[in-house]
């Protein structure tokens, strides 16, 4: 692969992101903010890019250095997680800039296994680092570079197949630019060689790509098989006190969802169980929400009723207007837009 056209590209068509330092400005010595470029990374991950700006510049206003967001109470970093899903994500954030700051003053390593060594950092997210914060010559991998790879090479496979082989192809293309190779790469992929087009005429690689000369680059990469997702059905109980507040809860410390903001349930199971309202009330179904996680789709019943606010404990009552503060994972924003609320 012709990496110093690849260069050549980004230099002239680099997107202008909130997390970036230009190629003119990367080559007039400015470094880029590792804090800044691991949040990105952080939020990218299941995420586009359009969605995550404004969340990126929110995170960055509140809490603008490693520091501010290490001394952050966790419930603050979720709330305002909320709407971004998998939500494991924001607890691991949380916990590696408090590991940034306890074990290295703040500073975050400068390899990609030094990185690794951090709470929620694996190997993708730390090769994106090293390579764009410090030019480690590492290949950086992302579900982008899996599409112009497997078109590149017309690969007759599924990506998940031959995932080392694609690495190992792109690491003898790191330049010594390895930062703006690696942005130049994920550019490509997000604007030429897109998931449904290819802007071959446009592509700085287009020369040596095996799928542009066959003709149809987008039959690349080949689908996996997808294996049936599983139905989980449920009862979610919103329940409102004689002024209009609302009953909200924690979810337990571990497992999906985990300390989110939640209305009480029932179990999850493959047959809905039979509805077990958690006080006495004048109940009304509501209508049905679904939801799709990754691996399974959720059917949830949806019930509401005035019920005496003193018959409640172990959790707390919040004004239909304060319910956007709450860090309510988008599963439940749903069961209360259902409900009326919201």
């Amino acid at each position: 692969m012709d990496a110093t056209a690849v260069l050549a590209w980004y230099d002239r068509h680099a997107r202008d992101l909130p997390w970036r330092v230009s190629p003119a400005d990367r080559a007039a010595g400015v470094r880029p903010d590792p804090y800044r470029v691991w949040l990105s990374e952080v939020m990218l991950q299941q995420t586009t890019v359009a969605a995550v700006k404004k969340f990126f510049l929110r995170f960055t206003s509140l809490w603008p250095t490693v520091f501010d967001l290490a001394a952050a109470p966790l419930d603050s970093v979720l709330k305002e997680w909320a709407g971004l899903g998998y939500y494991a994500r924001a607890r691991n954030l949380h916990a590696c800039a408090e590991a940034v700051v306890r074990d290295h003053g703040g500073v975050f390593p400068q390899t990609s296994a030094g990185l690794q060594t951090l709470p929620g950092v694996g190997a993708y997210t730390s090769a994106a680092i090293a390579a764009i914060c410090f030019d480690e010559k590492i290949a950086v991998l992302d579900g982008n570079l899996d599409r112009v790879l497997a078109r590149y090479y017309a690969l007759p496979v599924p990506v998940r197949e031959a995932k080392d082989e694609l690495r190992a192809a792109l690491q003898a293309s790191v330049p010594q630019r390895a930062g703006d190779f690696a942005q130049a790469m994920m550019d490509l992929g997000a604007t030429i060689c897109a998931p449904r087009t290819a802007l071959c005429m446009l592509c700085p690689i287009q020369r040596g790509c095996i799928a542009t000369e066959a003709g149809d680059p987008t039959v690349y990469p080949i689908k996996p098989t997808k294996a049936e997702r599983p139905v989980r059905k449920g009862h979610a109980y919103v329940m409102l006190d004689a002024s209009g507040d609302v009953y909200l809860q924690s979810r337990p410390d571990k497992g999906l969802l985990a300390k989110m903001t939640e209305v009480p349930g029932s179990d999850w199971a493959a047959d809905l169980p039979d509805a077990n309202y958690p006080a006495q009330g004048d109940w009304r179904h509501r209508g049905q929400v679904v939801h799709i996680f990754t691996h399974f789709r959720l059917e949830l019943e949806i019930w509401s009723a005035t019920v005496p606010a003193e018959t409640l404990d172990g959790g707390w009552w919040t004004e239909p207007a304060a319910l956007k503060s709450e860090a309510l994972p988008t599963l439940f924003r749903k069961v209360l837009a259902t409900a009326g609320l919201e």
